[in-house]
């Protein structure tokens, strides 16, 4: 990896995702993390959306806070398993809080729950969001530089993401991954279509290698041979994984910001430190 330093991108956006804390104590430090992580001056804040709208309350109790501190906000919401009514009255719930910015989703129903619902593929929230609201809100959707773990071919994971795009998405937010190709060989699929929205990388910081290796084997995120045979080298060394991590991703940082990504999405899992330290790392603190 190398060691230089970039220098500073006044046009290089920053965006944070949080997810709702489930207790009062988390809620309390998810206060101070977003205090820490305000001082980056994020373009926004994002908030997770539980399967099925399991967490709506707690994601708008969360949304509110960061919009009354005079911070942008920009709620998930995913509409697998949701009726138009129920969706209209989100919407109409989030216009009159004057939030400006969503990130529309598929998602994923809950566990035992069968019937999807009015909303098959996040186009159709898109398309419902541009009929019901208009140019209100700005609407950020996922990408896949991967492919999602069930498309059926990269084809069809391709296809889906430019119906998002044409059906009035603003930007996109990927995955993580850890193969910056990855990203650029999807940008240019995306764009070889005609679709010229802003493709942001989602970035993953890495705190431990366990959980990290179990959630991308479920979601679909590829960690490279050679990173998982150094991680596995250290054991239960944290310090060293840590190190190796911030190497790893700060690292990537630099090769997806000279390639010309347009911004940087933060998945800081409610966490500070390591997303500030890369940003320090990048001269974007």
């Amino acid at each position: 990896m190398t060691s230089s330093l970039l220098t500073p991108n006044s046009s290089l956006t920053l965006s944070i995702e949080f997810f709702p804390p489930q207790t009062p104590e988390g809620v309390d430090k998810l206060r101070a993390t977003r205090a820490k992580l305000a001082e980056l001056k994020p373009e926004f804040f994002s908030v997770t959306y539980g399967a099925g709208g399991s967490t709506r309350e707690r994601t708008f109790a969360i949304v509110r806070e960061i919009a009354g501190e005079g911070l942008v906000a920009a709620p998930h919401l995913s509409c697998i398993g949701s009726t138009k009514e129920s969706i209209r009255a989100i919407l109409d719930e989030y216009r009159r809080e004057n939030i400006r910015r969503i990130v529309a989703l598929r998602g994923d129903l809950p566990s035992g729950m069968a019937d999807p619902g009015e909303f098959r593929y996040a186009n159709e929230l898109v398309e419902f969001i541009r009929r019901e609201t208009g140019d209100h809100f700005t609407i950020e959707v996922a990408a896949y530089p991967e492919w999602h773990p069930q498309a059926r071919s990269p084809a069809d994971d391709l296809a889906n993401f430019v119906k998002k795009a044409q059906a009035g998405a603003n930007s996109a937010i990927t995955q993580y991954f850890y193969n910056a190709d990855a990203y650029f060989h999807f940008v240019d699929a995306v764009r070889a279509r005609g679709v010229d929205i802003p493709i942001v990388p989602g970035i993953m910081p890495i705190a431990g290698f366990s959980k990290l290796a179990r959630f991308s084997d479920a979601c679909g995120a590829e960690i490279p041979r050679w990173m998982r045979k150094k991680f596995e080298g250290f054991g239960d060394d944290v310090e060293s994984i840590r190190a190796f991590g911030l190497d790893v991703v700060a690292g990537l940082c630099e090769k997806l910001i000279e390639g010309g990504a347009p911004g940087l999405h933060f998945y800081c899992m409610n966490q500070a430190a390591l997303t500030t330290e890369i940003c320090r790392r990048l001269k974007l603190a």
